[in-house]
């Protein structure tokens, strides 16, 4: 971006927070689960302690594009890197409080600690987020769910730091708006917390379920450098099906494929290129389209690159 002083930006920021949370050219790339993917100009871990109030003063100052990158499972971020800030929570965000029926987690909290943790408490509606290997502040942003389940029909309120007023808001589930794989949530807010209502059951009978959607995922999900579905699904069908149906499982560019186990699972090889992921996301989006008429949308969050061959035809 230009017009940035990039080293003041920097030191600015270590004024705030001190110099062990700010890091010049951070690779982003390396901590998402595709494991692929360049640096960001800047990169700040908040704690729980920090001044958000005056990171945000300073962000605005400096008129910079942000990043929240989380645990980075939904994350593809280009060889060439994001011409901004990236953000991540760090000591004291990811904490866990179950009171009765109420569970109250840091954004930081991974959704598999979650569904873990309260289904030990005899708690049930979170069991489905075993297998999706992202933070709670992230889910919320794009209401991750699953096995027939998603953070919508629990959440009951997020605590939500929006970096260009610098002020914690409160947002109950009617603000956040969640839809199927989307919210109201910019870039440039930041999930601090939130609160869930959950239902009391059986511990035994919760912990089974959990066993059964490990072995179903570990079954009918590939593993290696992926970050899950790469398409959100059509009214109705399964974008996995329809990829497959084109003829398009192991179709590879470059450094990337699709996976041979699930067609909606693409797998990037070890010190390939992010760039080649969105070369194969933009040719099988136009493939089944020509094949189809069918305009698939992607659910992977796509971080400095051009627009897609999809960016005109949403809906």
């Amino acid at each position: 971006m230009s017009g940035i002083d990039w080293d003041r930006l920097a030191r600015d920021l270590a004024g705030v927070l001190g110099a062990g949370a700010v890091c010049r050219e951070l690779p982003i790339g390396p901590v998402t689960t595709y494991r692929v993917g360049g640096a960001a100009r800047i990169g700040v871990t908040l704690a729980a302690v920090a001044d958000r109030a005056a990171v945000a003063e300073v962000l605005a100052a400096h008129r910079c594009d942000v990043l929240v990158v989380g645990k980075g499972s939904n994350l593809l971020v280009a060889d060439a890197g994001f011409d901004g800030v990236a953000i991540w929570l760090g000591s004291g965000c990811d904490g866990v409080e179950i009171d009765g029926s109420r569970l109250r987690a840091g954004g930081a909290a991974g959704l598999p600690v979650l569904a873990r943790r309260s289904a030990a408490a005899g708690l049930t509606g979170l069991e489905w987020a075993v297998g999706v290997p992202g933070s709670l502040g992230g889910g919320i942003r794009m209401n991750a769910g699953g096995h027939g389940s998603d953070l919508s029909a629990c959440l009951v309120r997020a605590e939500i730091l929006d970096l260009r007023a610098g002020e914690v808001q409160h947002w109950d589930k009617g603000r956040l708006d969640l839809g199927y794989r989307r919210s109201a949530l910019a870039d440039h807010h930041l999930v601090v917390g939130a609160e869930m209502n959950l239902v009391e059951g059986d511990v035994e009978a919760a912990h089974a379920r959990i066993a059964g959607i490990v072995a179903w995922r570990r079954d009918n999900q590939p593993g290696g450098q992926n970050a899950g579905s790469v398409f959100t699904n059509p009214d109705g069908d399964h974008s996995g099906r329809i990829i497959e149906a084109a003829g398009l499982k192991g179709y590879r560019v470059g450094t990337a494929s699709v996976s041979v186990k699930h067609a909606n699972f693409f797998i990037a090889d070890r010190d390939g290129s992010a760039d080649d992921l969105f070369a194969l996301m933009c040719e099988v989006f136009s493939r089944v389209r020509a094949g189809y008429g069918l305009a698939l949308q992607p659910e992977t969050r796509l971080v400095g690159f051009g627009l897609g061959p999809w960016s005109d035809q949403a809906g």
